[in-house]
């Protein structure tokens, strides 16, 4: 539907059945979130929040809380959207279906913003305290806003068509910010705002910044796509909302006075600016990776205005171990832009950013060998040419681990079927070989199993041919193993899951899987599976498939946590002749994982129960 507001979305949600209400008052400490996980983990509806303590604003929960509830919302929109995408693909589609695509050039134009007088978002204004002040984990460091908009124009050319509109964390509250006048804005890095605040930084100014919450859904959904460098969010929020973007100038400002254009129709803006250099420590809060990401310095936006509409609604949603309601987000995207991904790194027919593992952690890629039609041998060629290409794209570029095949004898391999993709790249790549590591790089600022923020390394494993060995799925009876380690178990077939002694020292100083490595022969059981790991808790490891993803890739980093049977350098290139090993044990230095209040627990257990607000939500 093309809503022309949060408060039409709501309503026609709450008329086709995807959404309740909620009188009783809710508290947007802790509670909320608890309500929230539940939601979306059980399917439920849409829910909209009248009486939240400590504000005067109504709040929406799981709106996205479902991939049939997001498509339900874009309905007349996804196939317009969709026929974008197929002409980007194939141009000469539009030759052969002229009738198919007639109405494409109408979807063109929606795209375009526009410039209105009418602006209902500045009908009012209030105080950053006056906002929901929702805190999703215990050890958060104050409320932040979960669903920002955040838009900014590149100082050197102003407007809409060098714009962005980005989904980053944005702290109301706690900390060193000044009540009402500071909030903070963390952004990590490949994210376009970086251009605009380098560009402010070099000219030596301030960088305007005005923050969106709510609005047409089209607009939370653009702020996070991985559109090209160069295309505004904002084109995209007007062919998927199938109306254009109304833009309004700030009380004021003249055109072109290096102000931000603000959304006409979102809920609430807050509109500022950022100063050159100015950081203070922002966090810690919980995050994506199942883990709190830790207080660093960050961006501070000083706050001039924080305008809100008459009725305006606080759209938001809960960050933490996968899934959550941006694993929704992640499907949506994957539907509209899965088809584009071939055009993008050639050779490449798709790619999965693991959400169970945390996303950046692990990368799954089907390739393709394409330039020896002569011959076909083992070793993999062009799947490491696109494995750097995929490792050059935006946002991928932060993966940890990638697993590349080409699975030319299964056509019917599934990106998305992690057991078959598991299966067949662990009986076929060769340890000795088909392990490519690149060190000292980037990953994500989230992500503390490195030296430092930002920094550490990544691993390429690439398969193609015929399969080498038979995956085990079983523990072999008389598997003995050295001291310190026990509790073998099976994760995948090929995956065996071990407990091993709690990590002792630094980073690279506990040798104790390197040990285990070097008193296991090639002839000794373990060397069944192709994949081992080394956990602390090896029965939650194996438990379900989503835990090993969980706990091996956001517990390890490639070029320290990595370790095999029978290894070797040689020329440079690391491999090993058995078992590939990882240590994904707990670090000293790892960020601590999320973990719920038991009292608030126990009181959304009460208020679920028979009578209560929240019975038969979940």
């Amino acid at each position: 539907m093309g809503y022309r507001s949060l408060r039409e979305c709501v309503d026609d949600l709450e008329r086709h059945g995807h959404l309740v209400r909620v009188d009783a008052e809710v508290d947007p400490r802790l509670e909320l979130a608890e309500i929230q996980r539940r939601l979306y983990a059980a399917g439920g509806p849409a829910v909209y929040f009248a009486r939240v303590k400590g504000s005067a604003f109504p709040m929406l929960g799981n709106l996205f809380g479902s991939l049939p509830r997001a498509r339900f919302m874009f309905r007349d929109s996804l196939p317009a959207v969709q026929r974008l995408v197929e002409l980007k693909v194939d141009p000469s589609r539009a030759l052969r279906r002229p009738l198919h695509y007639l109405g494409v050039p109408w979807t063109a134009l929606s795209m375009l913003p526009m410039r209105t007088r009418e602006a209902a978002v500045l009908e009012h204004e209030t105080s950053i305290s006056a906002l929901p002040q929702l805190q999703s984990w215990p050890d958060d460091g104050g409320a932040y806003i979960t669903l920002p908009q955040v838009y900014t124009e590149d100082p050197d050319a102003p407007g809409p068509m060098r714009s962005n509109l980005g989904m980053y964390r944005v702290q109301l509250s706690g900390g060193r910010y000044a009540a009402d006048r500071e909030v903070g804005l963390h952004y990590q890095i490949h994210r376009g705002i970086g251009v605009h605040h380098a560009a402010a930084l070099r000219r030596g100014e301030k960088l305007r910044v005005n923050v969106f919450v709510g609005g047409p859904p089209a607009l939370t959904v653009a702020a996070v796509m991985p559109l090209p460098e160069g295309l505004p969010e904002l084109l995209f929020a007007g062919a998927l909302g199938r109306r254009r973007v109304r833009l309004c100038q700030p009380p004021g400002a003249a055109s072109g006075g290096g102000h931000p254009a603000i959304h006409a129709d979102a809920d609430f803006c807050i509109s500022g600016y950022v100063d050159p250099g100015r950081l203070l420590p922002e966090g810690p809060f919980g995050d994506h990776l199942g883990y709190y990401s830790l207080a660093h310095d960050f961006p501070v936006l000083t706050v001039e205005h924080v305008y809100h509409r008459q009725g305006a609604i606080w759209p938001f949603t809960v960050v933490g171990r996968p899934p959550q309601e941006d694993t929704t987000f992640g499907a949506l995207i994957h539907e509209l832009t899965g088809p584009l991904i071939p055009t993008v790194v050639q050779g490449v027919q798709a790619v999965n950013a693991v959400d169970a593992a945390g996303v950046h952690p692990l990368l799954l890629a089907i390739g393709s060998e394409r330039y020896s039609p002569y011959a076909v041998p083992e070793q993999p060629q062009e799947l490491l040419t696109q494995a750097n290409a995929i490792l050059g794209q935006g946002q991928m570029s932060l993966a940890k681990y990638l697993c590349i095949v080409d699975p030319s004898d299964a056509p019917e391999l599934d990106i998305h079927d992690i057991a078959a993709f598991f299966a067949y790249w662990l009986a076929r790549f060769e340890p000795r070989r088909d392990l490519h590591f690149q060190t000292e790089t980037t990953i994500d600022t989230l992500d503390y199993t490195g030296p430092g923020i930002n920094q550490g390394s990544k691993l390429v494993i690439a398969a193609r041919g015929k399969p080498r060995r038979q995956l085990p799925t079983r523990v072999p009876a008389q598997l003995t193993l050295p001291a310190g380690f026990d509790d073998a178990r099976v994760c995948l077939p090929g995956v065996l899951a071990l407990r091993g002694p709690a990590y002792a020292g630094g980073q690279g100083e506990d040798t104790a899987v390197e040990r285990l490595c070097a008193q296991l022969p090639l002839t000794h059981a373990l060397n069944g599976f192709p994949l081992v790991v080394v956990c602390d808790d090896s029965e939650l490891c194996a438990r379900t498939q989503d835990n090993f993803l969980w706990v091996t890739f956001t517990r390890s980093n490639p070029a320290v946590d990595v370790h095999g049977v029978a290894s070797f350098t040689r020329h440079k290139h690391w491999g090993c002749a058995g078992s590939l090993v990882i240590d994904a044990r707990r670090k000293p230095w790892h960020a601590p994982p999320l973990l719920e209040d038991p009292k608030l627990s126990a009181r959304v257990d009460e208020l679920a129960k028979r009578g209560g607000p929240l019975y038969g939500l979940f």
